[in-house]
């Protein structure tokens, strides 16, 4: 693979350290601005609001002045919006600043999948994209459980003003990564007339509302749970922040069982193999973590998850990533604003439906959503290109 998808996998990193950092320690949040941890958990659903509302935006500029320097932009963004949040005196003002790292995250990793479009032909791109995946499994799984553990030790705010830092530190490095490869200040010299006509390419594809639908479906379901990890172990008598760190990093690590075995699994099983398996394993465990096992049980659950999780999802975006090859970054723009989306509206979901019917059937609901959804995506998507299997 080419050299510089290590870089390209830095920017994925940050993005996900900064995203998932704030959900470990969100009952520390509530407590300390005296709010409910349902509403700390907006501090969640936020990111993914705005991650997803700037997608079309973010999609159309890179498109249009090339993805590189936006990446570099957001990424310096991204630090200063974690310190602003460290020096917060307010929950209105965190939860401007979660505003902030929503957009800045919305500049990194859909245009980090799609300079890796750009860069592998398709033959190697489901390899590729899980190569970089794996920056962001390894920022989720950094973010989730260090969090916690600097949470325990300095507070919230010390995870922020320690985020604000190193993003910084990566833009730098990004930066110098990019000017090496060559490729900082590539422009693609796309005009509002061809990107029109890649919008209307993108939906006329008859994929397309399979992979949104499939994707907002996704992170409603699964990562629209994460913030109620913590108040789920609260409940079991698990206080310390540094846990629902661990379990949700746990999450990250199935993600990375992914990204090593893609390689193996995807010649053996195929697409459709790898959707409906990843369906049904994230399904199961959906059932399992309902059932409210002590913390070690429902960390194995959630490593599980994650592996059927991206075996699911990396599978939908190589679908996605050629929905329009002349508008890659506006196809995995909308890619990510339909997850996202998802994300969004998931936690506002479940803070409904679990007071209301409970843990068990909430959750019981969620693994038949996953489950089906599977199904109907690896039936509908009978269009992949043959380069796909060709690996």
């Amino acid at each position: 693979m080419l050299p510089i998808l290590n870089v390209i996998a830095a920017t994925t990193f940050a993005a996900a350290l900064s995203s998932r950092s704030m959900e470990p320690v969100l009952p520390l949040v509530a407590g300390d601005f005296g709010v409910t941890v349902a509403t700390a958990a907006s501090l969640s659903a936020i990111v993914a609001l705005t991650f997803a509302v700037v997608q079309p935006i973010i999609g159309a500029a890179a498109d249009m002045f090339g993805k590189p320097r936006l990446m570099i932009g957001c990424l310096a963004l991204l630090g200063a919006a974690n310190i602003v949040g460290a020096l917060a005196t307010s929950f209105e003002m965190l939860f401007l600043s979660r505003v902030l790292c929503g957009i800045a995250a919305g500049g990194t990793f859909p245009l980090a999948m799609g300079l890796t479009s750009d860069l592998v032909p398709t033959a190697q791109r489901q390899i590729a994209l899980s190569r970089v995946l794996a920056g962001a499994m390894t920022g989720n799984l950094l973010g989730s459980s260090a969090a916690g553990v600097i949470g325990d030790l300095l507070g919230w705010r010390g995870v922020l003003s320690v985020l604000g830092v190193l993003m910084i530190i990566a833009s730098i490095v990004v930066l110098t990564g990019f000017r090496r490869g060559g490729i900082v200040s590539s422009r693609s010299g796309v005009s509002f007339a061809t990107l029109r006509h890649g919008y209307r390419t993108i939906m006329a594809n008859p994929n397309a509302r399979v992979c949104f639908t499939a994707v907002f479906i996704e992170g409603l379901c699964v990562l629209g749970l994460f913030p109620f990890v913590a108040a789920f172990l609260f409940e079991l008598g698990e206080t310390r922040a540094s846990i629902p760190g661990v379990v949700i990093a746990a999450f990250a690590v199935g993600g990375l069982f992914y990204t090593m075995s893609v390689s193996r699994l995807l010649p053996r099983f195929g697409v459709n193999g790898l959707m409906i398996g990843g369906a049904a394993m994230v399904a199961v465990q959906f059932i399992a973590v309902a059932l409210g096992p002590r913390w070690e049980i429902q960390a194995l659950c959630f490593l599980l998850m994650g592996w059927g999780f991206y075996s699911l999802h990396g599978s939908l975006q190589v679908f996605s990533s050629d929905l329009a090859p002349e508008a890659r970054a506006s196809a995995l723009s909308l890619h990510s604003f339909f997850f996202f989306m998802g994300q969004a509206v998931g936690p506002i979901v479940y803070g409904f439906a679990l007071p209301h019917f409970g843990k068990l059937a909430t959750l019981m609901l969620s693994a038949t959503a996953i489950l089906v959804l599977g199904i109907v995506a690896a039936r509908l998507l009978n269009q992949k290109p043959a380069e796909m299997t060709d690996i």
